[in-house]
């Protein structure tokens, strides 16, 4: 039986100003490592826009003085994508599938390895990972950014805030808001998070840099993170 995981790989893993290119060598090493020791494993990366996204809305916000969310989504979209094109061509023939920029479209998992991006505006690719996870029938997504920890509140506006190893989609949905807004710094996107709720998802936050973290994670270790969900 296929054991297929679904990873949110968030843009300021892959490419926080530049592209960090000692990550990804560690990134695929590790991935090779999990994919090999069981011939049923399959991965599905969602990857973010990372600072090229944020780059490029700020260049759209300072020449225009404009704030059109739309057209913000659009641009952070094309970065994920092309994010992903690059996670798609370092797995090789691990990855069959073209980059998916619609999750819900029906198609059949070739390869060891699928790579989706952005699919377009309202929400981040958070989102897109949840949707995968429904249509593959993953229980679990593993959203990997530069945090290593949810906390209990937003650590820069709350001395007190600390940081949790479980939380219930109740108590992120009062800390994320149920509203998207391109560039948003939450956890987990506010739409994401609301689907999975109702999808009765598992969701683990954990640093992205940490590959050993990673490779405990994948083998149903113990772990540095937090456990979010289900009621």
């Amino acid at each position: 039986m296929e054991n297929i995981k679904v990873i949110s790989l968030g843009g300021s893993i892959v490419a926080p100003d530049k592209v960090d290119t000692d990550f990804l060598k560690a990134f695929l090493k590790a991935i090779q490592d999990y994919l090999n020791s069981d011939s049923q494993r399959k991965l599905i990366f969602v990857t973010g826009g990372g600072g090229p996204a944020r780059a490029y809305q700020h260049a759209y916000r300072e020449i225009t003085s404009e704030t059109d969310n739309n057209l913000q989504d659009w641009i952070g979209i094309a970065a994920t994508r092309l994010n992903a094109q690059l996670v798609k061509g370092i797995f090789g023939d691990l990855c069959k599938n073209e980059v998916v920029t619609d999750p819900t479209e029906p198609g059949s998992f070739n390869g060891r390895i699928m790579v989706a991006a952005g699919w377009k505006p309202g929400w981040s690719t958070d989102f897109d990972a949840v949707v995968l996870a429904e249509r593959f029938n993953a229980d679990t997504v593993i959203n990997l950014s530069n945090i290593s920890k949810v906390y209990s509140a937003d650590p820069k506006l709350d001395q007190n805030a600390v940081p949790l190893d479980n939380m219930s989609w109740d108590e992120l949905k009062k800390l994320v808001g149920d509203k998207w807004t391109p560039g948003k710094n939450v956890p987990f996107d506010p739409v994401a998070t609301k689907k999975a709720s109702e999808l009765k998802l598992k969701v683990i936050t954990a640093a992205g840099k940490d590959i050993p973290n990673l490779v405990k994670i994948l083998d149903g270790n113990t772990f540095e993170g937090t456990t979010i969900g289900p009621e």
